[in-house]
Formats: structure tokens, sequence, C-alpha cells
């Protein structure tokens, strides 16, 4: 077992939930913020991800970090140039992060990357596995994927261990963004046109997501490797939204909607990027994951859902 971890990004919704589940295994953790919270009194503020950012009175006497902390990816980026600002917090502030690590004589760093390094679709039965190349469609996946190689440097040239893990998208309590945006329609009760789409996606529910972050920390087989992940039960768009329905204790009603006329309804409404992901496949194969780490979800898609919907249908 480890000694003391340091969670980056600990106020964020993967943050938070991996401090509490390494608190429940008696694990020591050391959460490190950007600003100061009332609610992690014990947390560690350092301020802005970066390439200056000021690691030094963070990381004494850490053992390994878990990098969760990014410019997370979004619909409508307003900055003029996103990809530099992605490079500037994902690629060169996780550069920093490590180097310091290796300097302050940590273990090992288990990086939160993204499926998104692979791409944004698969073909039906044809998932994305450990070994497939990378091929990011956007700035946040690239900058994700040209971060992994920022670390393998590192590795090399201070023995720092690394861990990477690439989530396909997270759910579970506190979720934000479009996840939220589909759980709220449901919960309205209307009718939705998704019942014509015929799709395969894997999602991760945040439990899972911990489980395995956890598992990388002190694993004798996560170094040096790169794990897939998905919690094993892939779904249609239809299947979640009877999944997130029957999680509300609710029924849902799906009008089959072909699927022409939803790609048209994005391009008249400017939705076409989430039209195309309710619609397009995106598949994990974690058999990689399984054989190394030996792991596997313990968390069910129906489980997973369960707890998702709580904040909602308070």
């Amino acid at each position: 077992m480890t000694g003391t971890i340091a969670v980056t990004g600990a106020s964020g919704f993967v943050g938070r939930a991996l401090c509490a589940r390494l608190r429940e295994q008696g694990r020591s953790v050391l959460p490190l913020v950007r600003t100061a919270t009332l609610e992690q009194a014990d947390a560690r503020v350092v301020g802005d991800l970066g390439p200056e950012t000021d690691w030094s009175h963070a990381l004494q006497g850490i053992d390994c970090v878990v990098h969760c902390a990014a410019r997370v990816h979004v619909m409508r980026d307003d900055e003029p140039d996103p990809l530099g600002a992605f490079r500037r917090v994902n690629v060169e502030g996780t550069q920093a992060l490590a180097l310091a690590a290796a300097a302050a004589g940590a273990r090992r760093l288990v990086f939160v990357s993204s499926l998104k390094v692979h791409g944004e679709q698969t073909l039906p039965g044809v998932p994305f596995q450990a070994h497939t190349p990378p091929a990011p469609q956007d700035a946040y996946g690239q900058s994700k994927w040209e971060a992994e190689q920022a670390l393998w440097k590192v590795s090399a040239t201070t023995g720092l261990e690394i861990a990477v893990v690439r989530p396909p998208l997270v759910y579970g309590p506190g979720v934000k963004a479009n996840f939220l945006k589909l759980m709220q329609l449901v919960a309205k009760g209307l009718p939705l046109p998704f019942g014509g789409i015929h799709n395969h996606r894997s999602l991760l529910a945040l439990g899972n997501l911990t489980d395995l972050l956890q598992i990388c920390t002190d694993h004798p087989n996560a170094a040096g490797q790169t794990f897939l992940a998905s919690d094993d039960q892939d779904m249609s768009t239809p299947e979640l939204i009877r999944g997130l329905a029957a999680a509300m204790g609710r029924r849902a009603t799906l009008l089959p909607v072909p699927v022409s006329w939803l790609r048209l309804a994005g391009l008249l409404t400017g939705q076409t990027p989430q039209i195309e992901r309710l619609m397009g496949s995106l598949q994990v194969d974690i058999g990689h994951t399984r054989e190394v780490l030996s792991w596997s979800p313990p968390w069910s898609v129906q489980q997973g859902l369960k707890l998702a919907v709580q904040d909602v249908m308070r």
C-alpha cells in the first residue's frame, strides 16, 4: 500500500469522489485544489494549473500523485486559441507537475487522460483497444495525447512511474454538462425523439473510475501501462434513457424519429455535435485492463445510474 496520495483537481467531479474513496480505504490523502474552500479545509491550494505552477510546498512527502485536474472539454469554447490554451494547462502543466513530483521523490503519477485520445466514434462491434492508434479529433483530445507523451519522457529521464487511464464519458452524483441535461429531460417525463437510434456506447460509472484509479496508485503491474476503462456493459442511447427513467422510478417514452431527421434538426439548431454523440457508437474493450490489473468494474450500470439520478430527483 502506498504512502500519502496527492490528488489534483480535488474539488472537481472526479477528484472529490476519488479523495472520498481513498479515505474510505484508509489511505492518507492530500487534496490539491486551485482555490481554498470551506469544504476541504485540509486541502493545499496550488493555484491555476500551468507551466509556472509552484508545486514545491504541495508534494513534499508524497508517494503518489493522481492527476485529475485539467482544462476540460467544452462544446462552445470562447478561447481565441483553444489548442494553445489546452496545451498550456493539460500538456505544459502536466509535464511541470511530473517533474516536480519526481524532484520531490514521488514514486508514481497516475494520469487521468481521455478516450478522446482515440477519437470520437467507433464502428459497431469494433471497440477501441489499448493498442488502437491515437487519433484525437479536437483540441482537448490532442492535448491529452500530447500530455501522455510528455509524461513518458519525464518517466524515461527521472524514473517516475507513470500509469495512464483513458476513460469514456463518466457519470455519477454531481455529473454536469450533456449527461445532466439528458437526465433532466428524462426527469420531465416528456416524449423523446430517440427511439430510432441503434448504437452502442461504453460509459463509466464514477465509482468504477475511482476504484480503478485507486488500484493504479499501487498495483505493481500498473507502472508503464495505459488502461482503457468502462462499465463493461455497453448501451444504446434508448437503453440509456430507459435505464435513467427506471432509476427515477418512471417509464420512458421514446419516439422512433428517423436518424436523418435528427441530423437535420441538429444542423438547423447548431446542435450537430450533441446529436452525433447521441447517435454514434463509442465502444471500449477493457480486456487489457482486466488482464494486467485483474480488475473488473465493481459497480453495474444500473447501480451507477441509480446513484447518478439522486441529485436530479431531490
